[in-house]
């Protein structure tokens, strides 16, 4: 199979509403030009410890549910309920990373983890930030729960979260969803917010333009 030359890194939280509503845009992408574009989904923890969480009563995020999120999902067709807490993301990213070695033994596990995370926090308000939350999610998915428990535990893939932090800083992303390209392995630009396809589609056809 041919290398892809273009590679879009998606950086990512779980507890951003238009991460969520962005990534059905990140799959019409991935189907509309398959293997020419290499996707890859890295986090972005919008408030790291020390930094509080947002309070899930406050009148900021009610506020912009009701300017931006609420008119977008059905704007994309997508239901979307505030969620009830507003916990730390740390956790789910590390589950993130640790589906992706789980490849070899169930087939998808990365999106199916991806996609049960954003459902269940905006959808559910599971609680991203408690590891027992977290495993019986994995569970569900016909996962090893208590591997991805021990992984959490002994914090396997928290460097790795971290590493994907300073990537989006040392390419000047400051926000989610943050869109990288990169050509042939070289930096090729940045989108930041969450796109519509049409925009997104555009930004890959001038990639691919400039090598034909």
């Amino acid at each position: 199979m041919t290398r892809p030359r273009i590679t879009l890194d998606v950086f990512s939280d779980y507890v951003c509403p238009f991460c969520y509503l962005e990534a059905p845009e990140i799959d019409a992408l991935a189907e509309r030009f398959g293997d020419i574009v290499a996707i890859r989904w890295r986090a972005f923890e919008l408030r790291p410890e020390p930094e509080p969480t947002l309070d899930p009563d406050g009148d900021y995020l009610h506020d912009i549910w009701e300017r931006a999120v609420y008119p977008m999902a059905a704007e994309r067709g997508m239901m979307l309920r505030l969620p009830r807490l507003q916990p730390r993301s740390r956790l789910a990213h590390e589950a993130s990373a640790w589906a992706r070695t789980q490849e070899a033994v169930r087939p998808g596990a990365t999106n199916a983890m991806r996609t049960a995370l954003f459902r269940g926090f905006f959808e559910e308000s599971l609680d991203l930030a408690d590891t027992e939350s977290l495993v019986r999610v994995a569970q569900r998915l016909d996962m090893d729960g208590q591997a991805l428990r021990q992984a959490l535990v002994e914090g396997k893939f928290r460097q790795q979260v971290r590493d994907d932090q300073q990537i989006a800083r040392e390419v000047g992303i400051g926000g989610v969803p943050g869109l990288r390209f990169s050509l042939d392995g070289e930096h090729a630009g940045v989108l930041e917010g969450a796109q519509p396809r049409r925009q997104l589609f555009l930004a890959t056809e001038r990639l691919l333009d400039a090598i034909r």
